[in-house]
């Protein structure tokens, strides 16, 4: 007998009608598709820093890498020489004092970290302050999460520092978490010891966990601070830092992140069902980056600084108004008023001169006449890239 085949419909969760693919997931698409087609696009988009880590990280990954001890499961909690070089870098860079057996948390890339702190913090339906402009990953995460998004603005003339004025009259009934990110992406705006003071005196009043992304403190910048340094933080602030960009290890996925010891232990106990330990000799390798010295730092942002003299010619082509006291691995500036929206100039740049660039609307509304630009490329494609975009709008211009 022959059997019909019976219709059916599978429907994903209720929470994925909440958020979208990641702009970069898709847009990226695009870009590979025009490269396939042979059109040669350079990308200026994604914060991937493109320079190795130092050789003594990569030796040392390698001569562990053939322990034949060392492949098994990690403990979920890091391995004892990574939490200490984790402690001593901030003792050495920062002047904070962190218990390395029960303040620090290793993490598989801290944006992985964001998942762990909300699932340990925040129920479906409590409320979560995250910043406009801001990274896009604290807004997806908490709305799959069943957290409601309560934005809290960053703007120019504001030095896109959070408006306390503005942030006292909110209505912060429900609020759990504030994330803050300095220094800022995608803005560049510095940290200041009197923000991390306000933040941390903010979170004590309103019974508010801060969480501070720091990623980018080591980029172009000179004197890297922690939230951390403010007396009582720890007591009320949780802070993310990265060897992704700080290290020039964006694949190796390591993070951590930092609190008092009650804090550590909640997000422990979500991150303990989610993930296991990173590979021993990866850690080992970890530790040994971490104990580089300045002139190590230095080194890398020497590539920086020339690479952003090039971004900042490419926004001088552009027309685009930026503050030069940016720090960290991205320009960000703001559009000619004679555009009607951001994509009008990037779509431009894209399909005319096949250069991509990230349009500041992905960040949210208060970035939506904004572009970034990533330094993460090397020297001679961002020549090409400023040469393609002054050929293209040389000839808009005289036509």
């Amino acid at each position: 007998m022959k059997k019909e085949n019976q219709p059916f419909e599978i429907k994903p969760a209720d929470r994925l009608s909440g958020v979208s693919e990641y702009y970069f997931s898709r847009k990226l698409k695009e870009v590979a598709r025009m490269n396939a087609e042979g059109k040669d696009v350079i990308s200026l988009g994604i914060g991937s820093p493109d320079m190795p880590p130092s050789e003594q990280t990569i030796e040392t990954l390698c001569r562990e890498a053939h322990n034949p001890d060392g492949h098994g499961y990690m403990p979920y909690v890091g391995i004892p020489e990574l939490r200490k070089a984790f402690a001593d870098w901030y003792r050495k860079w920062y002047q904070v004092d962190l218990d390395p057996a029960t303040e620090i948390q290793p993490l598989i890339g801290s944006k992985e970290g964001i998942l762990h702190v909300t699932l340990a913090f925040v129920n479906p339906g409590d409320r979560v302050l995250v910043p406009n402009p801001g990274y896009p990953t604290y807004t997806s995460l908490s709305r799959i999460l069943g957290a409601e998004v309560v934005n809290y603005n960053l703007r120019e003339e504001n030095g896109w520092m959070p408006d306390f004025d503005e942030l006292e009259a909110m209505d912060l009934s429900g609020v759990r978490l504030m994330w803050t990110n300095y220094p800022n992406m995608p803005t560049g705006a510095n940290a200041t010891a009197e923000l991390y003071e306000r933040l941390v005196d903010f979170a004590r009043r309103k019974g508010i966990v801060i969480v501070n992304d720091n990623p980018y403190s080591f980029i172009l910048n000179d004197h890297p601070i922690s939230i951390l340094q403010v007396p009582g933080a720890k007591e009320c602030c949780i802070e993310f830092n990265s060897m992704s960009k700080s290290h020039n290890m964006p694949g190796w996925r390591i993070g951590m992140l930092a609190s008092n010891a009650q804090f550590i232990q909640w997000v422990l106990k979500v991150k303990s069902n989610i993930d296991s330990g990173m590979f021993r000799a990866m850690q080992l390798a970890a530790a040994q980056a971490l104990a580089a010295e300045a002139d190590w730092y230095e080194g890398n942002n020497a590539n920086y600084r020339n690479r952003r003299r090039l971004a900042g010619e490419i926004m001088d082509t552009l027309g685009c108004r930026y503050d030069k006291s940016q720090v960290g691995m991205f320009l960000w500036g703001r559009i000619p008023d004679s555009y009607a929206d951001v994509e009008q100039l990037t779509e431009r740049v894209l399909h005319e001169a096949r250069v991509f660039i990230t349009p500041g609307f992905i960040f949210g509304s208060n970035g939506a006449r904004y572009i970034r630009i990533s330094l993460c490329c090397k020297d001679a494609k961002l020549a090409e890239a400023l040469k393609r975009i002054k050929e293209v709008f040389y000839k808009l211009t005289n036509s």
